[in-house]
């Protein structure tokens, strides 16, 4: 198994961290406007993946797993009073000039950001819940961009309220936690070779509707 896992990591390579766009933001080069850009067109991605989750859950069998599972989905969602990350990706918004109505009604969201999220979710719902599981596995990846995105906008978005920043840090710990729970998932089920190669393609389609959403941002947000 320790060769599947090998094999998963090595698609950091393709984690959207690397796409220029994503350069450019934590290098401190992008205008308000730009970041304005991606932040409300990253939040359809958002939204978007509670619903990804609950379409996981319908397929999945096993009790545990959905026990577990379903945490995801309240620290988007909320609950108990305590915001989620729906509503913190809002306040980003808000932090950095963007109304939220601006954001719920989807006026700024590119074509291709939705076409990227909405096949995401459309995976989720139709195939095997293991090998969707397994495409949630670029939160392998993120820890290290969440607190290198978080760095970054304290030092060079100095113009944003700090406060707004705070779906970066709940995510410091959240991914980190998500990540080790899927991960279990995909050694537990997939012992063959077909299904190994299926988690790796998985990894792999997820990685290309995050590069995706970065090309329209980019196209839509030029330097």
């Amino acid at each position: 198994m320790s060769d599947l896992v090998d094999r998963l990591r090595s698609q950091a390579e393709r984690y959207h961290a690397a796409h220029p766009f994503h350069v450019r933001m934590n290098a401190g080069e992008l205008s308000p406007e730009q970041l304005r850009g991606w932040v409300a067109n990253r939040f359809h991605y958002q939204e978007s993946i509670p619903i990804k989750d609950a379409a996981i859950l319908s397929n999945c069998p096993d009790v545990t797993m959905r026990r577990r599972w379903i945490r995801r989905i309240t620290d988007h969602d909320g609950h108990d009073g305590e915001e989620g990350g729906i509503e913190a990706w809002l306040r980003l918004g808000e932090a950095c000039g963007v109304p939220r109505g601006e954001m719920t009604d989807h006026r700024h969201l590119q074509p291709g950001v939705r076409f990227a999220v909405d096949a995401y979710v459309t995976f989720a719902r139709t195939k095997p819940w293991v090998i969707a599981v397994a495409s949630s596995l670029t939160e392998l990846f993120a820890p290290d961009l969440m607190a290198e995105r978080l760095a970054a906008f304290e030092k060079y978005y100095t113009w944003i309220d700090p406060e707004g920043l705070q779906y970066f840090r709940n995510r410091l710990f959240q991914a980190p936690r998500d990540s080790e729970h899927a991960l279990e998932v995909v050694l537990e089920h997939c012992h063959t070779e077909a299904d190994q190669q299926s988690a790796f393609d998985a990894l792999a389609f997820k990685n290309d509707v995050l590069w995706s959403m970065m090309d329209a941002i980019d196209l839509a947000y030029p330097s």
